[in-house]
């Protein structure tokens, strides 16, 4: 019977990862195999959907562009930065291979792999019970062929627990896309700059800054919707040009570097809140909300001081002593001793 409870429960786990509407909220404590830990390294639950809150879904972001509604959008790369996307109200979160460069210290995007972004994903999946959830295909794990690119996305889909998948490209990556929703995973489409093929590209380039480059953006734009995306990023695009190329869809546009005509926008959390030292490079379009860096040197610095000095920890950061037991276990000690 135990045996046929457990085959139930991973049925139940499997029918809900490929269900493109909201998962289940399920309680930690009731969770299968989820142990509930009293300590200083217990993660921390995710508590939108208790406070009554509705999952984001496919249909959630259609009636948002719908009514006209600004999509946002923002990275998470592991469960801190997941929970507090989705705390802060996020109707998307993106695991980008950002992830490559600002959380793993790669020179660019082209060096993550498959398993990196996974397991990021499921480190984020964790936490997002609220926010959509979208899971990038890393350079190499899609290009080769259709059937690649289905591979790697259900991958995502049933490894990472992501609720859909991203990947670049325009109109020649219109049969991966195919391929992929024909299968019932949703895609995400990414245009304009795609930062995988940056070294073909020259750099980081302002894309469809010309009237050949804009009609060529729009020919991408048309040929990744009517494969089957629900959703296109636009990277570096003047903001007039992104703002054609939306009204010229019908599914909704995130914008990067695009302007604000786009139907939403998305930011690399690590850079918008000021994680990295004050001398890093930041793209233009990167507006920094918050001072994580200094905020944080300035708490480690003081925590340093305080270890030095002994300051650290004091009354209220230990655990009440016994005098007896003390001079017991010093007694003991000496007796002990040859």
């Amino acid at each position: 019977m135990a045996s046929m409870a457990c085959a139930c429960r991973s049925s139940a786990l499997t029918r809900s990862l490929f269900h493109k509407g909201p998962r289940a909220a399920v309680p930690l404590i009731n969770r299968p195999n989820r142990q509930i830990r009293w300590s200083s390294h217990a993660p921390s639950a995710p508590s939108l959907l208790a406070k009554g809150v509705k999952p984001v879904t496919i249909q959630t972001l259609q009636k948002m562009y719908a009514d006209k509604k600004p999509i946002t959008m923002l990275t998470a790369h592991n469960f801190p930065s997941a929970l507090i996307a989705q705390e802060a109200g996020m109707d998307m979160v993106l695991v980008g291979d950002s992830l490559a460069m600002v959380s793993l210290g790669m020179d660019d995007t082209s060096e993550v792999t498959l398993d990196e972004m996974i397991m990021s994903a499921r480190a984020v999946s964790r936490a997002a019970n609220r926010s959509f959830t979208v899971g990038d295909l890393p350079m190499g794990s899609y290009e080769i062929s259709p059937e690649q690119a289905l591979a790697s996305a259900i991958r995502m889909v049933k490894e990472g627990r992501m609720q859909s998948i991203k990947l670049e490209g325009g109109a020649e990556m219109a049969p991966q896309i195919k391929k992929i929703t024909t299968a019932g995973i949703s895609v995400c489409a990414h245009i304009g700059l795609t930062p995988q093929r940056q070294h073909a590209l020259g750099g980081f380039r302002v894309q469809g800054n010309t009237v050949e480059k804009a009609l060529s953006l729009y020919k991408d734009a048309k040929a990744v919707q009517d494969a089957g995306a629900f959703m296109v990023v636009l990277e570096c695009v003047p903001p007039d040009i992104a703002g054609e190329v939306t009204n010229a869809l019908s599914i909704p546009t995130i914008g990067i570097g695009a302007g604000n005509k786009t139907s939403g926008q998305v930011l690399v959390q690590i850079d918008m809140l000021g994680v990295r030292g004050p001398d890093a490079f930041m793209p233009k379009f990167v507006k920094r909300y918050g001072s994580i860096w200094e905020a944080g040197v300035t708490a480690i610095k003081q925590y340093k001081d305080e270890v030095s000095d002994r300051s650290y920890p004091d009354a209220p950061y230990v655990y009440k002593s016994d005098s007896k037991v003390t001079e017991a276990f010093k007694a003991a000690i000496k007796t002990a001793q040859p």
